[in-house]
């Protein structure tokens, strides 16, 4: 649902609309930002829901196994690289 409002409101905010532009500026700026705040903002979305549900798993082997909490570690920055793909991704975008 989340997901269906986001694509609506980006589509109909990439439609033509009639305002005054200042000089130089063109729709190709504006669909980098729209495109690089997308891009960021959909990875962080995942990264955050996946991160509470490794982190909620980690946390209950943590508690009956201490010894895993190097693993855990691991998998909790597995999944927290998922956001800072999609900042690389943002820079690759807005630097084009």
């Amino acid at each position: 649902m989340l997901l269906l409002a986001a694509s609506a409101i980006s589509i109909l905010g990439s439609t033509g609309v009639a305002f005054a532009a200042e000089e130089g500026a063109s729709s190709g700026d504006s669909m980098k930002l729209l495109g690089a705040g997308l891009a960021f903002g959909i990875a962080a979305g995942g990264a955050g829901i996946g991160l509470g549900q490794v982190g909620a798993a980690g946390l209950a082997v943590i508690s009956e196994n201490p010894a895993l909490q190097s693993k855990v570690f691991i998998f909790v920055g597995m999944v927290e690289s998922i956001a800072i793909y999609g900042i690389v991704m943002m820079f690759i975008i807005l630097g084009q």
